[in-house]
């Protein structure tokens, strides 16, 4: 075998080496020239350079801009002038001292083509597009609304005068807990301030604004053959409570689905309906299941004009259905039958069914049942047949009702917005019961007193300053019940905006639309627009335990 030569092997390690030693030697030489010229040079600083400066204060696109001869601006000037529009606070949940502070800030931009050495003219023209115009206009609003949170603003527009600006804002109240969005269009004058910046000289009324408005849209017939006529309005694009569809067959087969059968707590009154509906919503959330829902409602007697039950009410003139969509898994029960009887009839055969025939079956025997529909059926005579007997004993451990899944009608709650902005926001309310409750003296034996115009009166001036804005929520069926007041106080009542609902109104268009014929202002909404108006005054008068001593349930209840 062949030794390795000694001689040969030290020579190529050795070259290695060097060629190492080379190559690392130009690296470091680089890196160290590098370090020098970074640490050496020093590039023109823009906000140093006095030619960056002067074109920046100097040169303008527009070519009715002056060049400022007042006192150079420094940079936190600059950083306020070139705040955008856009970047004032648009979320309801900022922090309103913040969104105030900022948009103060903004407002008191200048005028570019105005100096702080030249006197203002008041006499020239507003120009609405100016941002500043804006600006001003949010800052007003800020002042004398705060109990309203400001969303998000259009750009403003010409009124119907000069000086005049039309501008729409979305706007959601306070002193509601859902994150709906209303909508206001105002007019306001505007003039100049003392260092020509814009500020806001008067503002109309609630939809006085009207340049600002949304475009029309006109409403077309649905569920009926006949064309429903209605008047040309505007549509709350906000509304969205179409039916929802499963469409395929597999969709179908692959639900869980719960199914109520109609039971005694039809054509109750409203409280009960809701307790009820919400118990067979819970127990379709305990058990993982879509709820099969009828959303034909019974209105009884005591809130309807014939003083009889009628049949036939859809569940969105009262409530907000879009809403339950996102925040339960339901599906209509027209389309959930008609899906139900295609696939039997696509498939030959039978879906899995039970059936349970009462409320004693509780929700815990039915968790682990794997039929695609479990039917509750309540045949049995009252009140055995009552949907929220389910919920009832060990139950009511287990089904949470889900309260946050319903809300009023966003169109209810647009009278609701219409009835508060109209008064600007800036009112007191009494509730005043009167009634059948006024007349049952065994139960209520001082309301009826209490409740009088001249007790009214008495009280109220030791509650509320004269001359405010007073909403009066009452079942008080006499218009003039409440003249007495007029001589104190601006009384409002629900009947002095009728308009809201008339043939010609938005709510009346759109519930038109839907129902395919005409739909009455019933008494349920009445109390729901008055309750809803009450909740948004800033000083509450309530009947009971404010009006009169005796107990809100009766006698003896307190």
């Amino acid at each position: 075998m062949k030794e390795p030569n000694p001689t040969t092997d030290p020579i190529g390690q050795n070259l290695i080496k060097l060629i190492s030693n080379v190559c690392f030697s130009v690296f470091v030489f680089t890196v160290l020239v590098i370090t020098v010229i970074a640490i050496t040079y020093q590039p023109p600083d823009p906000w140093e350079s006095s030619r960056a400066l002067t074109r920046v204060f100097t040169e303008v696109e527009n070519a009715t801009f002056q060049i400022d001869t007042s006192v150079l601006k420094t940079g936190e000037d600059v950083g306020m002038a070139l705040v955008s529009p856009a970047a004032a606070p648009s979320e309801a949940d900022a922090d309103a001292s913040n969104t105030q502070n900022d948009t103060q800030n903004e407002a008191s931009v200048q005028k570019p083509e105005e100096s702080s050495e030249i006197s203002c003219d008041e006499s020239r023209l507003v120009n609405c597009s100016d941002r500043g115009v804006l600006m001003a206009i949010k800052k007003f609003n800020l002042k004398h609304f705060k109990s309203i949170v400001f969303l998000d603003y259009q750009l403003p527009v010409n009124g119907s005068m000069a000086n005049e600006c039309d501008v729409s804002w979305r706007f959601r109240n306070r002193k509601e807990k859902s994150w709906r969005r209303y909508q206001d269009f105002r007019r306001f004058k505007i003039g100049y301030t003392d260092d020509c910046n814009y500020k806001v000289v008067g503002a109309r009324g609630w939809h006085s604004g009207v340049n600002a408005r949304r475009p029309r849209a006109r409403f077309n017939a649905t569920r009926t053959e006949r064309t429903v006529k209605v008047s040309p309005s505007y549509r709350d694009d906000d509304i969205n409570d179409t039916i929802p569809v499963l469409g395929s067959d597999l969709a179908f087969r692959n639900g869980k689905y719960l199914y109520y059968s109609r039971g005694g707590d039809y054509c109750k009154n409203m409280n009960h309906y809701i307790w009820s509906f919400l118990c067979a919503l819970g127990e379709a959330q305990y058990l993982n299941r879509t709820f099969v829902m009828d959303l034909s409602v019974c209105l009884a007697s005591t809130y309807t004009s014939s003083k009889k039950d009628e049949e036939g009410k859809d569940f969105r003139f009262y409530f907000d259905f879009e809403h339950l969509k996102e925040s339960a898994s339901i599906v209509e029960e027209d389309e959930f039958l008609k899906d139900w009887k295609r696939w039997e009839k696509n498939h030959k055969k039978k879906i899995p069914v039970r059936k349970v025939p009462t409320y004693k079956v509780t929700p815990m025997q039915l968790k682990k049942d794997r039929s695609t529909i479990i039917w509750r059926q309540f045949d049995t005579p009252e009140p055995e047949n009552y949907w929220y007997r389910v919920c009832e004993s060990k139950a009511a451990n287990y089904i949470q009702r889900p309260w946050h899944a319903l809300y009023k009608s966003k169109r209810l709650m647009n009278i609701v917005s219409e009835i508060s902005g109209q008064m600007d926001w800036d009112f007191d309310a009494v509730h005043v019961v009167r009634g059948e409750k006024a007349q049952n003296k065994e139960l209520w034996p001082h309301l009826d007193d209490d409740t009088s115009p001249n007790a009214l009166v008495a009280k109220l001036q030791n509650i509320i300053q004269p001359w405010r804005n007073l909403y009066v929520a009452t079942n008080e069926p006499f218009y003039n019940y409440f003249d007495r007041l007029r001589s104190h106080y601006k009384v409002h009542l629900l009947d002095d905006y009728k308009e809201l609902w008339g043939n010609t109104s938005e709510w009346y268009n759109e519930t038109t639309v839907l129902n395919g014929k005409p739909v009455e202002f019933d008494g349920y909404m009445r109390v729901a627009v008055d309750t809803e108006v009450f909740y948004r005054a800033k000083t509450q008068v309530e009947t009971f335990y404010n009006l009169t001593a005796d107990c809100k349930d009766g006698i003896n209840t307190c």
